[in-house]
């Protein structure tokens, strides 16, 4: 209207020419994940500098919870015959509810995980005393998690205030426990997240599980066999584990390590 008012009329095919020939196009603009922790940078040239630091004797733990989730039919991609239609009732009878509280150790790509009925500080402190037996012989663990309340509360601080202190310490000889949070609403780079999502496409989606027992047999035997695979060939957490994994669990500010297409929707 504007160019034929200008005694120049042209139409709106012509127009879409002139701006893809320019080298433009429509898009929709890219959600970008940020956080808003006034500390951000800081926090994460401090865990960088750990990782790139981490002793032999030292191990770096990224901790956090899967769930809940009910145990049901799920939905998933799978094999059909053309013309057929795979079916998932929106409406089920939940067989069980399940939360699954893990640690995953950065250096030697181990997973150690129990079943919580709840997120809370308790469930926390549990994988602390876990990980203090279990690597009992090292000299320093470095937990790392998100902002939750439960990951910061008063008396998880405490019991880490204990256990660091040189009486408890030399009496029960158990590592010096340090904390590496990560930034407020920062989740995405929460590196467990990765595993997680690999877990749950590769034997949760899709599956159709008669009781929550079933379900964490499941679970138990996917991280067995993925602990003892990095066993056999030692590697760091990085690249893409088991081929399941959205994207490289390793630790990087640009990295989303949940997968934004599955996310939590097995509740």
């Amino acid at each position: 209207m504007v160019m034929s008012q200008q005694s120049l009329p042209i139409s709106g095919h012509t127009i879409h020419k002139i701006i893809s020939s320019a080298g433009y196009t429509v898009r929709k603009a890219k959600m970008v994940l940020t956080s808003n922790d006034p500390e951000y940078e800081q926090k994460i040239q401090e865990i960088v500098n750990t990782l790139m630091n981490l002793k032999p004797d030292e191990k770096f733990f990224s901790v956090d919870e899967f769930g809940p989730f009910a145990v049901k039919r799920q939905g998933g991609r799978s094999l059909v015959k053309r013309g057929e239609t795979k079916t998932v009732p929106q409406h089920q009878e939940s067989k069980g509810v399940l939360i699954v509280t893990a640690g995953l150790e950065l250096s030697e790509n181990q997973v150690t995980h129990f079943y919580s009925e709840k997120k809370n500080t308790d469930e926390m402190l549990k994988l602390l005393e876990i990980l203090l037996v279990k690597y009992s012989d090292q000299s320093c663990l470095y937990l790392s998690w998100d902002a939750a309340s439960w990951h910061m509360s008063k008396k998880l601080y405490k019991r880490v205030e204990e256990i660091n202190s040189p009486k408890h310490r030399a009496s029960h000889r158990v590592p010096l426990v340090k904390l590496a949070p990560l930034p407020s609403c920062a989740q995405f780079l929460n590196v467990i997240e990765s595993v997680f999502s690999g877990m749950a496409k590769a034997i949760i989606h899709n599956s159709d599980y008669q009781s929550a027992d079933e379900c964490m047999m499941a679970i138990d035997r996917y991280f067995e066999e993925r602990n003892q695979h990095f066993r056999a060939n030692p590697k760091r957490a990085g690249g893409k584990i088991w081929g399941k994994e959205l994207v490289p669990a390793t630790f990087h500010h640009t990295n989303n390590c949940k997968n934004p297409h599955y996310g939590w929707p097995l509740r």
